[in-house]
């Protein structure tokens, strides 16, 4: 018995020393073969509108940031539109330029899936084709889009079958409606003095 609690002593000390000499080897690994990520590709993937559709030739808006970063033009993304590409150029201290038509054209008003579910006969290929995972259902079961997920990319459209998905616009609610911004908002007051009030008005 002493020498069955003595060997399984000794095992389990090996497994304890084996066990620190790997993760000492795995932490030197990882500080030794560290890859400094880019803080701009970060700022860039900030400003982009995360609808992960594919639209701009890249698999998500991270690698859309890191192609921008390397040199790529800024005004591919269709989701995010002007708007995107004018915040882009001012991060980047670029000319801003118009989106390019080749890509798409920018919608005005904001559009999502929706599923005519009559007509549904659950084959998922649209739930596959969802960046966002914005569609439910199962297989062989009527599918439905959760509309407040949905980012418009439209990529679900193609894959059916049975066309039984449309895009349509977003009803304006209290909800949905926003201010549009007056110009300048947001822009350096360097660059809009005239923004900026020269005297306190009583």
């Amino acid at each position: 018995m002493t020498a069955f609690v003595l060997a399984l002593a000794v095992a389990l000390f090996a497994v304890l020393l084996l066990s620190l000499f790997s993760g000492g080897l795995l932490g030197f690994a990882a500080e030794k073969f560290r890859i400094e990520a880019d803080p701009i590709v970060d700022r860039i993937d900030a400003l982009l509108p995360q609808t992960q559709c594919g639209q701009c030739g890249h698999p998500g808006c991270h690698p859309y940031a890191e192609a921008i970063a390397a040199g790529e033009a800024i005004n591919h993304c269709v989701p995010g539109g002007q708007d995107t590409i004018d915040k882009l150029a001012e991060l980047l201290g670029v000319d801003s330029i118009p989106l390019d038509a080749e890509y798409g054209v920018e919608q005005e008003v904001r559009k999502v899936a929706f599923i005519r579910e009559a007509e549904c006969i659950g084959c998922t290929k649209c739930i596959q084709a969802c960046p966002v995972d914005a569609i439910i259902g199962a297989a062989k079961h009527t599918h439905t889009v959760i509309t407040s997920e949905c980012t418009g990319c439209d990529l679900c459209v193609e894959p059916c079958p049975v066309d039984c998905i449309d895009m349509v616009p977003v009803p304006v609610t209290r909800q949905t409606w926003h201010w549009s911004p007056p110009p300048g908002v947001g822009a350096s007051p360097a660059r809009l003095p005239q923004l900026i009030p020269v005297r306190q008005v009583d």
